[in-house]
């Protein structure tokens, strides 16, 4: 039976051709974009498209598929091109999933882009209840995703996810993707057995861990509270192995899926390097 990791994985060539790498790098889940990160609108999955990844998902031993929205998107953007153009992609891409059978949408809150954290939070619960009343067919969870930090990003502490959740209108519809990367660098300490309890049980406390439904896992070039995002090779950054040991290890986690972005090597094939080395770390 596969285990509940796996890798971000290419839709290079057609959106079917991500699980076939994944199952072959050995992920037992993967992360997709459902299209080209870097632009902003992508094309809808013909039917016949949608049936074939579904019929590869169905075939392929994946036990959960999650989405990565674009990197463009910035639902915290005050109104004008930007917004419009964020909240039509995000809009797109819950769309996408639901075609695809995808039920989870991981995204980066936003950023404020120097008019405050405040305001910023409340422009994106606002352009999150237009989006849910925009796409009503789409009924999976939109993941917020922990940030570095780093510029005027929102979601480098744990209470900022709390209160967009508890800002809109649908605060069911969220969960949490925790990146390891960049809660580190955003000044939570996993490394030690203390800092990694105390950390999780402040995200209890303030979220709940039943919403933390995703992990990237991810170590970081730059070193705690750095609110600097650059992902390491798992082991080989600032954060070294501890901190994925604990998590590997923790029975909470067993069954979330936790998804490398790692840089991939020349040939994708520091995927399976690192997936060995996490798989390594289980009851050790």
């Amino acid at each position: 039976m596969k285990d509940y990791l796996g890798a971000h994985m290419s839709i290079a060539g057609g959106l079917h051709l991500a699980l076939e790498r994944g199952v072959k790098a050995g992920c037992g889940v993967i992360q997709v974009f459902t299209q080209n990160s870097n632009q902003w609108r992508g094309k809808m999955p013909t039917d016949t498209e949608a049936a074939l990844f579904r019929e590869k998902w169905a075939g392929s031993g994946l036990h959960e598929i999650v989405c990565h929205d674009i990197y463009l998107i910035n639902l915290g953007a005050a109104p004008g091109e930007v917004r419009d153009k964020s909240l039509a992609g995000f809009a797109e891409e819950m769309r996408r999933c639901e075609r695809l059978g995808i039920s989870k949408i991981v995204m980066h809150p936003g950023s404020h882009n120097g008019d405050g954290e405040e305001v910023g939070i409340k422009r994106v619960c606002a352009s999150f209840d237009e989006l849910f009343a925009l796409v009503p067919e789409y009924t999976g969870k939109v993941l917020l995703e922990t940030t570095a930090g780093q510029g005027t990003n929102l979601g480098y502490r744990f209470e900022h996810l709390r209160a967009i959740m508890d800002g809109t209108a649908y605060p069911d519809r969220f969960a949490v993707c925790y990146d390891t990367c960049h809660t580190f660098a955003a000044g939570y300490d996993i490394t030690t057995e203390a800092g990694y309890r105390q950390v999780m049980a402040e995200f209890d406390r303030i979220i709940g861990l039943d919403l933390l439904q995703c992990f990237h896992i991810n170590d970081s070039k730059k070193g705690l509270n750095c609110r600097v995002d650059r992902h390491e090779h798992i082991g080989q950054g600032a954060m070294g192995p501890n901190g994925f040991r604990f998590i590997m290890n923790d029975p909470r986690f067993v069954n979330i899926p936790k998804i490398l972005e790692t840089p991939k090597g020349d040939n994708d094939e520091m995927d399976e390097v690192n997936l060995k080395v996490l798989r390594d770390m289980v009851n050790t």
